[in-house]
């Protein structure tokens, strides 16, 4: 019986240039830096992409060198434990995916056993500025029906409140990004309410969310940087309502896919997530976003540049990708 033949990965660094400056509580950013991983084996290519994390004590560097670690006969099964749940892990798994269902002929949504994919409503994301530029982006965007908030500062009230003006038909979940503390999140919980806010993500930092617990939640509470595989599930039970799951953060589609149905299993609400990337990034993450509460795959809408094969954004939502951008 013939062996397969070695993979080789090839790592490429990618810059997209955003549409407009990108300000979260932690700083603002005009180009989303990518690094694109090509699986190469017996003339077949399959790709994948991740977004490094600071937050998460990535850099484009460590991560490449976590990638050039991995051993030529590689699979998706062992490449779990080669490596951690993050950005490096990520690409690889994705790319590995690509590659299967190039081999194969097949669709990853059929390799995974999963039901066709269709298109989700995706989120919106507003960038966190003045009151009075979020209420003129939400104007422009008003049409959409679910808005992304980013907060996480002391003067958070007068931009929700001018985002409502602007938008006010709109479905608004908002990002605090751990910027609150919990004395903060307690004012300001009643208002998130008042203005018909849906969701709350992250509102206190990671390892310091217990008074989440303690508190009866009116508004849904998502678990984002205090949830990042499956072993995060157990620490998550009684603070949260929902989880977000984000590739680069589990470490893949692999490990999204466990993580989606063992957090249903524990009575959590699915979201599904991203990093600021391109289509390419964003193409597995519509397969885990099947049937979530909220998907947010905006990354995209954000870029003043995207793929080839991009993904198409319409009314429906963010739809499935074709084979020729991935899958």
């Amino acid at each position: 019986m013939t062996q397969p033949s070695d993979i080789r990965l090839e790592v490429a660094r990618d810059v997209f240039a955003l549409a407009q400056v990108f300000t979260i509580s932690r700083g603002s950013r005009t180009e989303a830096q990518v690094l694109t991983v090509r699986a190469h084996q017996g003339g077949v290519t399959g790709w994948g992409e991740c977004v490094p994390y600071a937050r998460y004590d990535e850099t484009p560097d460590s991560v490449a060198a976590q990638i050039a670690g991995l051993p030529a006969r590689l699979d998706r099964g062992a490449l779990q434990g080669l490596l951690p749940a993050g950005a490096a892990r990520n690409a690889v798994d994705c790319a590995l995916w690509d590659l299967q269902a190039k081999q194969s002929g097949q669709r990853v949504w059929q390799l995974a056993g999963l039901a066709p994919p269709v298109p989700q409503i995706t989120a919106f994301t507003l960038s966190l500025d003045t009151p009075e530029a979020m209420q003129a982006a939400a104007r422009t965007h008003a049409h959409r029906p679910l808005l992304k908030i980013k907060l996480g500062t002391p003067d958070d009230m007068p931009r929700l409140e001018a985002v409502r003006r602007g938008a006010p038909a709109s479905r608004i979940i908002v990002d605090a990004n751990e910027g609150w503390t919990a004395e903060v999140y307690g004012e300001l919980a009643p208002h998130l309410l008042r203005l018909g806010v849906d969701m709350v993500e992250q509102p206190l930092p990671a390892g310091q969310d217990d008074m989440l617990g303690e508190i009866a939640r009116a508004l849904p509470v998502c678990a984002d940087e205090s949830c990042h595989d499956r072993d995060s599930l157990p620490d998550l039970t009684g603070k949260y309502d929902l989880v977000n799951i984000k590739l680069d953060k589990t470490g893949g589609l692999t490990e999204a896919l466990a993580l989606r149905d063992a957090a249903r299993e524990a009575g959590f609400g699915i979201m599904v997530g991203c990093m600021v990337g391109s289509s390419l990034a964003m193409a597995p993450a519509v397969l885990v976003a099947q049937g979530a509460a909220v998907t947010d795959l905006d990354g995209p809408l954000l870029l003043a540049e995207d793929r080839p094969h991009a993904l198409q954004f319409n009314d429906l939502g963010v739809h499935p990708p074709g084979d020729a951008l991935w899958g």
